[in-house]
């Protein structure tokens, strides 16, 4: 099977998707979780901000446990696959304009290879 796009295929719907980590684990787990540090106030102010550049083509999504939770608050922008690490609004802004609008990186907020949780305790 291809990983290549097929001809028959539609056009996306759109040209960035954003999913921003709101899980919310017990207060004290030893991973803790985004949305304990502030991950729904800041998607909150992504959407609207998003809407002011007018990033139509551009939708910005709460999501459950993207699994990065010690790097927390996480996010992903889709089709890349770029990971950040966003703690205020300021962020929020030189993401979507770095990012979103000129198609550039925030180096100093990404998450990279070398960002992995450690092991989980069975």
């Amino acid at each position: 099977m291809s990983d290549t796009p097929l001809a028959a295929d539609p056009p996306p719907y759109f040209r960035a998707h954003v999913f921003v980590c709101c899980n919310r684990r017990q207060d004290g787990h030893p991973r803790g979780s985004c949305a304990a540090r502030g991950s729904e106030k800041l998607r909150d102010y992504m959407k609207v901000r998003a809407k002011e550049l007018g990033l139509k083509d551009v939708r910005v999504n709460q999501a459950g446990c993207l699994d990065r939770c010690e790097f927390g608050p996480t996010m992903v922008i889709y089709p890349e696959g770029v990971w950040y690490r966003p703690e205020t609004p300021a962020d929020v802004d030189e993401i979507l304009e770095a990012h979103l609008q000129q198609g550039g990186r925030v180096s100093r907020l990404m998450l990279t290879e070398k960002d992995v949780p450690p092991p989980k305790s069975k």
